[in-house]
């Protein structure tokens, strides 16, 4: 197994889990960019290292990418590879990089317009390179990498509203929506569990649905089989989502995940229909 795929494996994440269905060439490609994306993560929420190094450092992996830096981070020359087999596009690779920078500064969205980029960036690019990887037939298959990302990475949020206060005091939920339940910004930092919190994570879920029903909506007939690792995320944070909203969100003291039973069920499930 590939140091790559290892972190992979290790990660315990959904996105993980999914890539065992991938064909070994594949998986052992998606494994080394999610390696990647793991690792310019964790360098964003390394919390021993000063924020003007862990800027550095990602400075470093932009500038590579852009081929004007001669010192090579970790995975570069992996990442190198993949760029030129699945002719990847660089600008994707720094919408990354400057998402998870966006984690360097105290978070706060004043609007979905400014937390969109940031999904976009930190989730919507991961997308766009991974179908890459899969391999597609129809160019709508970007459309579903797009909302797919954005669908993903609102349920983390939802999920993590709680972990992420205690990571730094992030807050990944618009402002102006806080408002418009009139639940204080200062109330989300203490915790406060009561109808508004409720109806404002409702509303949160409901845009997740949406861009869950654009992704379905998206993915084109002849690309199903190609995207079935993609489609097993999505199937995953779909339950996990109706999961925190059927126990009225309590994402300040429960941390939601599905069991490895769950997630064997949902692929046995998957390739079950795949057949028919």
């Amino acid at each position: 197994m590939s140091n790559a795929e290892n972190i992979t494996r290790k990660s315990g994440s959904n996105l993980a889990f999914a890539f065992f269905c991938l064909p070994k060439e594949k998986r052992r490609d998606i494994s080394i960019f999610y390696a990647f994306c793991r690792h310019v993560d964790d360098i964003a929420d390394d919390p021993v290292l000063p924020t003007d190094e862990r800027r550095a450092r990602l400075e470093n992996w932009r500038s590579w990418i852009r081929r004007s830096s001669p010192a090579e981070p970790d995975f570069a020359g992996e990442i190198r590879e993949l760029i030129k087999k699945y002719s990847l596009k660089v600008l994707h690779f720094e919408d990354i990089l400057n998402g998870v920078e966006m984690d360097l500064q105290q978070v706060r969205f004043p609007t979905f317009a400014e937390l969109s980029e940031y999904c976009y960036r930190v989730a919507s690019a991961v997308g766009l390179i991974s179908i890459e990887i899969f391999g597609y037939k129809n160019e709508r298959c970007r459309d579903y990498a797009y909302y797919l990302g954005l669908a993903l990475q609102l349920t983390n949020i939802i999920r993590d509203v709680g972990t992420d206060l205690a990571n730094g005091g992030r807050i990944y939920l618009p402002l102006d929506e806080l408002a418009k339940f009139n639940y204080p910004e200062e109330e989300l930092v203490q915790r406060k569990y009561d109808d508004r919190f409720v109806a404002l994570m409702r509303f949160q879920a409901e845009r997740a649905h949406a861009y869950f029903q654009r992704a379905t909506e998206s993915l084109p007939a002849e690309d199903h089989r190609s995207m079935k690792a993609a489609e097993l995320m999505r199937e995953v944070y779909f339950k996990l989502l109706t999961r925190i909203e059927s126990d009225h969100f309590r994402v300040f003291k429960k941390k939601y995940r599905l069991s490895r039973p769950e997630k064997l069920w949902i692929i046995s499930r998957h390739f079950a229909t795949s057949l028919t």
